[in-house]
């Protein structure tokens, strides 16, 4: 039988023991145990919470435009660092290529910049 994965599942085993008792073991021994009505309340900025609408209330607009933003401009950061950390070997068509992405999401900023979408009210 072959024991060359022993060592790896040994502290596999190591880790996932840890990981449990450090979520649910040392949280019951140093947690709170006095619980009071305020402990237990929801919340909201230092505000009494409002009971939200039966659908759920609506929703700004712009929470969803600021989440797509960002999904954005974070994957942009995501194919940009890749192409900077091998810049010297790709050439000048990956020169080009990263130079049309950019422009792509400049455009998409600027689309985005004029129609207000970045103000916050």
């Amino acid at each position: 039988m072959n024991y060359s994965y022993a060592p790896l599942l040994f502290f596999a085993g190591i880790g996932a023991a840890f990981a449990i008792f450090s979520v649910l073991g040392a949280s019951t021994l140093a947690g709170p145990k006095r619980y009071n009505r305020a402990k237990v309340d929801a919340y909201e900025c230092g505000i009494q919470p409002s009971p939200h609408a039966e659908g759920g209330g609506r929703v700004p607009i712009k929470y969803y435009l600021t989440a797509m933003l960002f999904i954005i401009f974070d994957i942009e950061s995501v194919f940009l660092y890749p192409f900077a950390v091998s810049f010297d070997r790709l050439g000048l068509f990956a020169l080009i290529e990263m130079v049309l992405f950019v422009v792509t999401v400049f455009v998409a900023y600027a689309f985005v910049w004029r129609r207000g979408g970045l103000e916050w009210d």
